[in-house]
């Protein structure tokens, strides 16, 4: 067996539990207390990681891709990993997507990635986004109250991203479930990465035949030279990257408008509240809260630690937009504050167009819901809302409203 690189730690704490579902912000803060910035972990079957808590010792990590680096083979820890491991899809071996790309490959491959998203035009992806809004707000509009993340956050990221990526409706519907199973890193996580690979190479075969104008025809177009294997795992982590998070942001903000005073005024279409909770949920209640992984290419210090070489350490992006070294003043930011670590940092952070991408749908997707439903409010007690249990992302399991029926427009645009 390798080497525990927590030897010299007792009490790593384990990156699971029910704790990330109810108070993972106390959860952060005991952590820092009780290890500093850059905390000793398990992972599912005793597998050790450090969590980077820390905002200045994450940018850094998320900074150095050569110290830390992408590369999962340098990984000490491989021969522990059962070939069942349920996160194999969050940290896996030589996949050949953009995740686990170094150096200048990884270079080419992010300005594929963003010069396909990019030709998205902005008007046609926000129509996209209020054609789908409407049609399922169309579905729930006349009973009077539903549960807006099954019926309507958990379904629209996932439909508007078929589209432009080139994937029928029908296929775009069946990814939800395999998105959410492969993130969640449970027993169903390895079927749903099966099933979200197996529509993707399906799609590229499509493509190969009758390219269209979409994301998947111009990535496989790209004068890069990318094979169709590359293309398949990059529109994976796409699909994955956009749709989920995307979902819980919409979900996390309708949560935070629904609940908190400061926005009840501004439910009948205040516009500028809408961004600045969506502004806000990135700092407070990002649902990207964990994210897997950097690994050392030698040994190193951090934050007073000594860090291996091989050792696996995990941005903890939650903790880090919480850290008391940059915050303060203890404040909630809804204002133009964009320094929050939501969407990483460094040459490994999100693709901006994907970012630019995520924001009109979920923007997109309150403002056509309080359009249609201004008086949509909750219909239970804010305290008895449930989270998944995820360490990777934050979202609602449900969040029940009611409003005043109201006839369905017929999917207008």
């Amino acid at each position: 067996m390798t080497q525990c690189p927590h030897a010299e730690t007792a009490a790593a704490v384990p990156l699971s539990g029910p704790r990330f579902q109810t108070e993972p912000a106390q959860l952060y803060r005991e952590m820092r207390r009780d290890h500093g910035s850059v905390a000793p972990v398990v992972l599912d079957g005793d597998i050790p990681a450090w969590l980077v808590l820390g905002y200045r010792e994450l940018h850094q990590v998320a900074g150095d891709p050569v110290l830390f680096s992408r590369d999962s083979d340098l990984w000490s820890q491989w021969e522990n990993i059962p070939d069942d491991w349920p996160l194999l899809p969050m940290i896996g071996r030589k996949q050949p997507s953009i995740l686990y790309t170094v150096g200048p490959r990884h270079v080419e491959r992010a300005r594929m990635i963003s010069d396909a998203l990019e030709a998205v035009d902005p008007f046609v992806l926000k129509r996209h986004a209020e054609e789908f809004a409407d049609e399922l707000i169309d579905r729930f509009c006349t009973t009077g109250a539903t549960d807006i993340i099954a019926s309507y956050a958990m379904l629209l990221p996932a439909r508007v991203l078929a589209r432009i990526y080139g994937v029928s409706d029908e296929t775009g519907d069946a990814l939800v479930g395999s998105i959410n199973d492969m993130i969640d890193g449970r027993e169903r996580a390895l079927a749903g990465q099966q099933h979200l690979a197996t529509t993707m190479f399906d799609l590229l075969a499509a493509k190969h035949v009758e390219p269209g104008d979409d994301v998947a025809s111009r990535m496989l177009a790209d004068p890069g030279g990318f094979t169709d294997e590359e293309v398949a795992q990059d529109l994976m982590v796409m699909m994955a990257a956009g749709h989920q998070p995307t979902a819980d942001w919409m979900g996390n903000s309708l949560r935070l408008m629904l609940t908190d005073d400061r926005f009840a005024a501004s439910l009948s279409g205040g516009r500028h509240s809408v961004a600045e909770a969506m502004n806000e949920v990135l700092w407070e209640d990002t649902p990207t809260q964990n994210v897997a992984g950097r690994w050392a290419s030698r040994d190193t210090r951090l934050g007073g630690r000594h860090i291996q070489s091989g050792d696996l350490l995990l941005l903890g992006i939650a903790a880090a937009n919480a850290d008391p070294q940059v915050r303060t003043d203890g404040s909630s930011l809804t204002g133009g504050n964009n320094a929050f670590l939501s969407f990483g940092h460094g040459e490994h952070r999100c693709p901006f167009p994907a970012q630019e991408t995520a924001e009109v749908i979920a923007r997109t997707g309150i403002e056509v819901l309080l359009d249609r439903l201004p008086d949509i409010d909750l219909d239970t007690p804010a305290e008895q809302l449930t989270r998944r249990p995820s360490p990777w992302l934050r979202g609602l399991t449900d969040l029940p409203v009611t409003f005043t029926p109201t006839p369905a427009t017929g999917g207008r645009a």
